[in-house]
């Protein structure tokens, strides 16, 4: 009788395990069950500071002092990122791409090819159409820019802009989406039309709202570039986008519908211009696109939703930009992110108005003159009352503007202050950051690693301290399959 009991309850014991083990949606291993759809969103330079913010802001603007979560704040799993290059500390957008696309480290600059530039490095999208999977590549800057270009692109120097482009052809993604090609016709403009060459590889070039809507499921080789585009081929930032503009949130949601299909697919969407108002220390436009990027996750997790036990979603950054903080020394332990509000437009946008504005101005009175402009685009003086020191930092960034006055010796020292761009500009906007309580150590990007976040199989390899190159290694992991 008890070795019949004995012998029930064994039998029982394993029926249990593997009814574990093969049950829909249960993996001890994530390794596994291969994703079938797999989405790679990277925020370009949005740190674990820039999407705190984020929220903050939210929960400002709702009258609250805690953090609201971003939807891909909620995820399930969560991670921190060591980001550094082969040869530096800091990375760049080129060698951090490349990580995250090969499992690789290499040199700054480098685009899909080893640290000493004499070998290529095979890409997860490589991998992922050897599986039959359809593949996008997405960005809210040019799809030859450093990050969208390390999924498909070979070359020694990031800026060689050109030849990537000429990858582009034989790189058999089905989908391209956002910004344009930056140099299509090089960078003395003296080379054959990269459109034209691509247009013969079979691509379709869709730059209309019109046409974005015709597009079906099944289409391939859809080239979509947003109707407009600055001088560096990139879409909008979120907070400058007009009526007619296309959102990364619509160009997922396209992405998606295209690429669905019984094989499954890979998209990497990357907000790119995160980074860029990072680099100008402009808050206002990096909340813009990071509340952005969050509702194109949205549109995955949508999709996830149909298909939980076949859809990975990755969020996670190339590295930080600008060294953000949520405190300044002017504000003790207060902050108030309602501030930000006040700028409705980026601070390229409010640095070309001012630079126009300038040279209508008259030379009488135009500090004054130029307060009033401030406070009329800002709310400088009116909503946000100026002390007697950020008049004073007002007046010194209008002598370097106007009179070409610095008020430095030494060019660093002037750099610190204003960066590259327009002292007025640049010294309004960083007085409402300081104002609200933000801070800002840079133009440039930073070592700080930067936070991973997964919802779906093998959610479970993005929840320690890992590094860059340790998310394409481990999404090949789960597709059984090899890097370099």
């Amino acid at each position: 009788m008890r070795h019949n009991i004995k012998s029930a309850f064994v039998i029982i014991l394993i029926s249990t395990v593997l009814v574990l083990f093969w049950t829909p949606g249960y993996s001890s291993n994530p390794e596994s069950r291969p994703p079938k759809y797999i989405f790679l969103f990277i925020g370009d330079g949005m740190g674990l500071a820039q999407s705190s913010l984020a929220e903050a802001y939210q929960a400002a603007l709702q009258g609250k002092t805690d953090m609201g979560k971003l939807l891909f704040n909620t995820f399930p799993s969560h991670g921190m990122v060591t980001t550094y290059a082969e040869n530096r500390l800091i990375t760049c957008s080129a060698a951090a791409g490349t990580a995250l696309s090969t499992g690789k480290k290499t040199s700054i600059n480098t685009i899909g090819l080893n640290a000493s530039r004499t070998d290529t490095l095979k890409s997860i999208l490589q991998l992922v159409r050897e599986r039959g999977m359809k593949t996008g590549v997405i960005s809210t800057v040019g799809l030859n820019h450093a990050t969208p270009a390390a999924f498909y692109a070979h070359v020694p120097d990031r800026d060689m802009y050109y030849e990537i482009a000429m990858q582009i052809p034989g790189s058999g993604i089905n989908f391209f989406g956002g910004g344009g090609i930056m140099e299509p016709t090089g960078e003395k403009e003296d080379k054959p039309d990269a459109w034209g060459i691509i247009s013969k590889a079979g691509y379709k070039k869709v730059d209309s709202r019109k046409e974005f809507l015709k597009l079906k499921r099944g289409d391939d080789k859809v080239f979509l570039t947003n109707p407009t585009l600055d001088n560096e081929w990139a879409m909008p930032f979120t907070i400058d986008a007009g009526a007619n503009d296309f959102s990364l949130s619509e160009i997922v949601s396209k992405a998606i519908e295209l690429l669905e299909n019984p094989n499954g697919f890979f998209i990497m969407a990357e907000s790119g211009k995160i980074d860029w108002a990072c680099h100008a220390n402009d808050a206002a436009a990096a909340i813009g696109d990071i509340l952005e990027l969050d509702k194109a996750v949205r549109k995955a997790l949508d999709f996830y939703l149909r298909y939980p036990e076949e859809t990975l979603i990755i969020v996670t950054a190339d590295h930080e930009t600008g060294g953000l903080t949520l405190g300044h020394a002017n504000k003790y332990y207060d902050s108030d992110f309602t501030l930000l509000a006040n700028q409705t437009r980026s601070l390229q946008h409010l640095s070309t108005e001012t630079s126009t504005f300038l040279q209508n101005a008259d030379t009488l009175n135009g500090f004054i003159k130029t307060l009033n402009f401030l406070d009329q685009q800002l709310g400088l003086g009116s909503k946000i009352k100026l002390s007697g020191a950020d008049s004073l930092h007002l007046k010194q960034a209008y002598e370097a503007a106007v009179n070409k006055k610095l008020p430095f010796i030494h060019k660093e020292d002037n750099y610190a202050l204003y960066g590259n761009g327009n002292p007025i500009a640049v010294t309004a906007v960083k007085t409402i950051a300081r104002k609200a309580g933000i801070g800002w150590t840079t133009w440039s990007h930073t070592a700080i690693p930067v936070p991973v976040r997964a919802i779906g199989p093998g959610k479970e390899m993005f929840e320690s301290y890992i590094d860059n190159t340790d998310i394409p290694n481990n999404l090949a992991k789960l597709l059984r399959g090899k890097l370099n």
